[in-house]
């Protein structure tokens, strides 16, 4: 893909080879749609092809950074093998793509980051958060495993314990939570969010670019260490779209008002 096959996604060149990426649905608060969710698989590798890319920062437009995948998204997949299938290797390419892309990464967390959104949001290399953001893992509340990414991250951010709280639990974190429990790089107030993602961004564009891509590459193999774990939750998830209390969770959703699962009776 070329940056004119993206949608969803809008590119904007900035000095010292600084690609500034904003997620561009906020009518729905950038959920990821099917169209969204392919090209946040997609845009990892299109970065990398671009040599005048220095260092990429991702936000969202509007009020939110991504409210996770849509509920339509989701909803098509229900019992539908095929569909669920394509998701598997979505969810899974989209993790692997961030990880493998050579290029530093800096995410601008402005609003609630949740679902797919949170994905991005956190396997940034550096995660910035506005004090007023709301991040969360949100699986558990629609009746599926965190399988998208958290069993592969959250534990080496912040440890065990809070891991299992979150996202057995789907609270939310504040973005001042966030930076206190190691969940994200830094938290700053909203009003300095994108002016600290460009500054991080210029540090990182100026600075040495193969020593900080080659350190990038060695800590990423922590997280690709963990990756049979991963695979394990994302195949414990795609499970869960078989069963009724991910519906349960949707229409939960969809109305406002709390899930009651069928598994729970």
């Amino acid at each position: 893909m070329t940056y004119d096959d993206f949608q969803h996604i809008v590119f904007e060149r900035r000095e010292h080879g600084i690609l500034w990426m904003t997620l561009n649905r906020p009518e729905v608060l950038n959920a990821a749609d099917r169209q969204l969710h392919t090209e946040l698989v997609e845009v990892w590798k299109t970065i990398d092809r671009d040599p005048e890319v220095r260092v990429a920062v991702v936000t969202g437009a509007g009020r939110a950074f991504s409210a996770g995948g849509d509920l339509k998204l989701v909803e098509d997949a229900y019992r539908n093998y095929d569909e669920i299938l394509r998701i598997l290797d979505e969810a899974r390419d989209l993790v692997y793509n961030m990880l493998h892309c050579q290029t530093p990464l800096v995410s601008a967390i402005n609003g609630p980051a949740v679902g797919a959104g949170l994905v991005v949001a956190l396997l940034a290399d550096i995660s910035i958060a506005a004090e007023g953001a709301r991040l969360a893992d949100g699986h558990v509340r629609m009746g599926v495993a965190a399988g998208d990414h958290a069993a592969i991250i959250w534990p080496l951010l912040c440890g065990m314990a809070k891991s299992k709280y979150y996202l057995m639990t789907s609270d939310f974190v504040s973005g001042a939570e966030a930076e206190r429990i190691g969940l994200v790089s830094l938290c700053v107030p909203d009003d300095d969010l994108l002016d600290k993602a460009m500054e991080v961004a210029t540090t990182l564009a100026t600075g040495p670019r193969h020593a900080i891509r080659f350190t990038k590459r060695a800590l990423n193999q922590w997280l690709l260490n963990a990756g049979p774990i991963f695979d394990h939750s994302l195949a414990l998830e795609m499970l869960n779209f078989f069963g009724e209390d991910m519906m349960d969770g949707v229409n939960a959703l969809r109305e406002r008002r709390p899930a009651r699962y069928t598994s729970a009776e």
